[in-house]
């Protein structure tokens, strides 16, 4: 025995080091082996266990990596003690208790964590089956030696009843706890009914007989269902009419070693499982007009699928079927057939076949020595838990909750996928917390070397919980890797202690100052102590002063402790592109009067931007008196000025004509043009010395010197399209005088003269001077092209006539019109002059009343006399604005 222990130890201790390396591997289930076959050796020594070899292959066999739908456990505590001394038979389960059936004739009543709450010494043979009610207070028991007892939990209400054959089954009636439902079956080679009379006497009736052992019976509602050797029926208690017989499949195995296993799903669905064939059955009515001599009911066979093992047991889930399935298999030792673990499956149900959803290797207890009549599958059906028996095993199979989906994930490293399935079911798991997840995700992460994105995920794990944010900053510097946790350091709700963000800091001034610079930009200057900060950054100045990096942020410190000062000479000496901003930001113009030449320097349109933006702050003269000794710079800036504002820079603009000569001549001509306040004659002494012609010819004509300017033109220039445009601008006949004279002996002047003089000055003028003889380029072409314009101009002449005459015609008409429209004259018309009614109120006077077109209505009495030979006369009021259509008048008498 010592000897069989040792090997047991060694065995043991081998299987547990394959089966935990298979489990770092990814394979299925070997937790399971591993903890079911420890059990098994150590409280069962004296069952024969298998092979080290033989069991390390199956659990080597299934690798996915698909998660388990159930998950499984030993009933324990008192079912321990009991099968240590005796074999389970069979079981059966109410939601309040469970009921345990013996080899040696016990049957125990068992809490769901598999204490013992009462015992029944029923038989001194093995019990065959347990019954309850659905109440539960009520049982049926049947064992081998053909006793049966039917007795009430928590009444003295008893029946027994000796037959002298073994009775297999027995079923209580559902609601045999009502009074008028005091019924039971038995089956063992008769299908028997005992009802309880109004005497209470239990009287029996045959249901079924003839077709050998009855070895299952199933009750639900008024159907029952049994099985015997030649197949299913199913009995309608309330007709007492059997309606359907679904046979046995297979004929050759013995019914006694694969016996049927029934399951109703509902009140109407039966589930058949015998051998390797499973049915599902669905109770039906018949149509009244099939009837005839035929059951009111009928069963189809909706489902039917055949299995890879022998069914043991059968269970609903949800839409689903869980099959218990006995297996055999050749030993590859010995080559023999032999009894391997049975498995546990979820199957969905086909039309013809099934679709396979988990399959799960089961290591019972004595499983090598067990026949498939030994194993049973019983479930509970309001928490989906189902309960496998076997002689020296319970297991219990649960569906996996979300904490199992969880602790799946972890094992297998998923922590991605746990914390979202703990995000999404936080109100239900009960044995994780996000946090913890959350932590492990970020350990795992710094693990495998992942810095950057387990820092990422602090910020949604560790969220606003200060004290976790400090110590993975710490945990971070340990493994060096502040730098990649620095981007993702909470800096509004919450803050960290300034030590916090001074240490990251400090971190990068060693390695990185353009990290360094980044984060003083993204960083609140509040932060952390600036001024700690400062005295770091200056120290490393000490060894690198040149370095623009660390001055640029110098500068930003400086401003974030509102040394504005100071950052404003380390922008300039930079020449940086944000020292306009902070100048706009902090008000620094009082800091800037004596810069203003720095700042034009480093950007000249910016700085006139704003110089002029802010000139109450720093006025045009302070300006001007800074920038004399840079006159390209003060021409920049007062040239914006003039464009901004012709007037504010008055006093300016002769030094302006000085300096557009100098710097920007193509603006000088503008300039002149626009400007009301520069002096003329400087302007044009200043163009004269630098011989700039355009700029003289417009001074010329803008000071009445129109005849020196185009001789400049004609002269300097030679350009007649030039001379010729500027005597259109003059209009001056003068001008075209001199035009011509100057380009009478010039043929060119006078091709030019010819194309453009038509519409301007007759060009009989130009021809009639022209010498005899001379040549002229294009003289024919331009001769057509006057005549074309004569020509045109007479158009445009009739055109217009034509034009007035009917728009005239048109207006005329419709004044006549107007004029022959009658006026209403009634009592509340006034004459315009006395204001008295028009109309007389008696209305045999006579009277004479004067209407003008114009709708003014006067007595002919108040009309004052004309003094003018004619005899028209015109409205009073009307005549002092204008001669209109009042001119005329209506006369009316009576």
């Amino acid at each position: 025995m010592e000897t069989l222990n040792f090997e047991l130890f060694l065995l043991c201790l081998s299987f547990l080091s394959k089966g935990l390396k298979a489990l770092l591997k990814g394979k299925y289930c070997s937790v399971m082996c591993v903890l079911s076959y420890l059990s098994l050796c150590f409280l069962c020594p004296f069952q024969e266990t298998r092979s080290y070899e033989e069991s390390t292959d199956e659990s080597e066999e299934d690798e996915s990596e698909e998660e388990p739908k159930l998950k499984y456990e030993r009933l324990s505590n008192g079912v321990t003690e009991i099968l240590q001394k005796d074999a389970a038979s069979c079981m059966t389960v109410h939601e309040k208790f469970l009921a345990l059936g013996t080899h040696y004739g016990k049957v125990y009543l068992l809490d769901v964590q598999g204490n013992i709450t009462q015992k029944f010494d029923v038989s001194p043979v093995k019990i065959n089956q347990i019954s309850l009610d659905e109440s539960g207070e009520h049982m049926g028991v049947c064992s081998e030696d053909g006793k049966v007892q039917v007795f009430g939990l928590y009444s003295a209400e008893e029946f027994h009843e000796m037959f002298d054959c073994p009775i297999k089954i027995v079923a209580v009636h559902p609601q045999f706890v009502r009074s008028h439902f005091k019924q039971f079956v038995t089956g063992g080679k008769k299908l028997l009914l005992y009802e309880r009379s109004w005497m209470n006497r239990w009287k029996p009736s045959v249901l079924h007989e003839g077709e050998g052992n009855i070895r299952n019976i199933k009750w639900r509602g008024h159907l029952i269902a049994w099985a015997n050797n030649m197949g299913v029926k199913i009995l309608d208690m309330i007709s007492k009419q059997r309606i359907t017989n679904v046979p046995r499949d297979d004929i050759s195995l013995r019914p006694d070693m694969y016996p049927c296993s029934l399951c109703w799903k509902d009140n109407l669905t039966l589930i058949i499982g015998w051998g390797n064939s499973v049915k599902i059955c669905s109770v039906k009515e018949r149509h009244a007009s099939e009837m005839r001599d035929l059951p009111n009911r009928y069963v189809e066979i909706v489902f039917q699928f055949d299995t890879e093992f022998y069914v043991s047991g059968l269970a609903p889930l949800c839409d689903q079927l869980v099959i218990l399935s006995y297996v055999k298999e050749i030993s590859e030792k010995t080559e023999v057939e032999c009894c391997a673990r049975p498995r546990l499956d979820i199957v969905q149900p086909l039309p013809e076949s099934c679709e396979e959803i988990s399959s799960d290797a089961l290591t019972v207890r004595g499983f090598q020595e067990n026949e498939c009549r030994d194993y049973h599958l019983e479930y509970s059906e309001g928490e989906s838990l189902f309960y496998i028996i076997s002689p020296r095993d319970v297991v219990v199979a649960k569906e996996r909750d979300q904490d199992d989906h969880i602790d799946w994930l972890l094992e297998k490293k998923k922590y991605e996928e746990a914390l979202m399935a703990a995000e999404i079911s936080q109100k239900t798991i009960k044995k994780h917390k996000i946090l913890d997840i959350g932590l492990a995700y970020i350990n795992h992460l710094v693990e495998k070397g992942e810095y950057d994105l387990a820092a990422r995920k602090c910020q949604k794990i560790l969220g606003k919980n200060t004290e976790l944010w400090e110590f993975e900053v710490y945990k971070f510097k340990e493994i060096g890797q502040l730098k990649a946790i620095s981007r993702y350091l909470p800096r509004r709700d919450p803050v960290l202690k300034p030590l916090i963000y001074e240490m990251v800091l400090h971190e990068f001034l060693e390695s990185d100052y353009e990290g360094f610079a980044t984060l003083i930009k993204e960083w609140p200057g509040d932060l952390y102590n600036n001024t700690i900060i400062v005295q770091a950054v200056v120290d490393h100045l000490k060894k690198d002063p040149q370095n623009r990096t660390l001055l640029q942020t110098l500068a930003e410190l400086y401003t974030y402790d509102q040394r504005y000062g100071r950052a404003l000479e380390i922008y300039l000496t930079l020449r940086h592109k944000d020292v306009f901003q902070l100048i706009h930001k902090h008000n620094l113009f009082s800091s800037i009067r004596d810069k203003i030449v720095l700042l034009m320097d480093f950007d000249s349109e910016k700085a006139v931007d704003m110089l002029l933006d802010n000139e109450d702050k720093i006025s045009i003269d302070r300006v001007v008196e800074e920038l004399e000794n840079r006159p390209e710079l003060q021409h920049v800036y007062l040239h914006k000025l003039f464009k901004r504002d012709h007037h504010k820079g008055q006093r300016y603009h002769e030094k302006q004509i000085s300096l557009y000569a100098e710097y920007d001549r193509p603006n000088l001509l503008p300039f002149l043009r626009d400007s009301t306040h520069c002096p003329l004659e400087k302007a044009l002494e200043i163009c004269q010395q630098r011989n700039f012609v355009e700029e003289t010819v417009y001074l010329l004509s803008r000071m009445g010197n129109s005849r020196s300017a185009l001789k400049m033109i004609m002269e300097e220039l030679q350009d007649v399209d030039k001379a010729i445009e500027f005597a259109k601008e003059q209009d001056d006949g003068e001008l075209w005088e001199d035009l011509i004279l100057y380009s009478i002996d010039k043929p060119p002047f006078i091709t030019g003269l010819l194309n453009n003089i038509g519409t301007h000055v007759d060009p009989i003028l130009l021809i009639h001077r022209i010498k005899e003889g001379m040549e002229i380029p294009n003289l024919r072409d331009s001769l057509v092209k006057i005549l074309q314009d004569y020509n045109l101009q007479i158009l445009l002449r009739e055109g217009c006539k034509k034009i007035l005459v009917a728009d005239s015609l048109s207006l005329l008409k419709k004044m006549h019109r107007t004029q022959m429209k009658g006026v209403l004259v009634d009592e509340e018309n006034i004459c315009e002059s006395c204001l008295s009614p028009i109309l007389p109120s008696d209305a045999s006077k006579s009277f004479s009343v004067v209407v003008f077109h114009c709708r003014h209505m006067f007595h002919r009495e108040c009309l004052p006399v004309s003094n003018t030979v004619s005899s028209v006369q015109f409205c009073n009021i009307c005549s002092a604005k204008h001669r209109g259509p009042g001119s005329a008048v209506l006369e009316m008498k009576k």
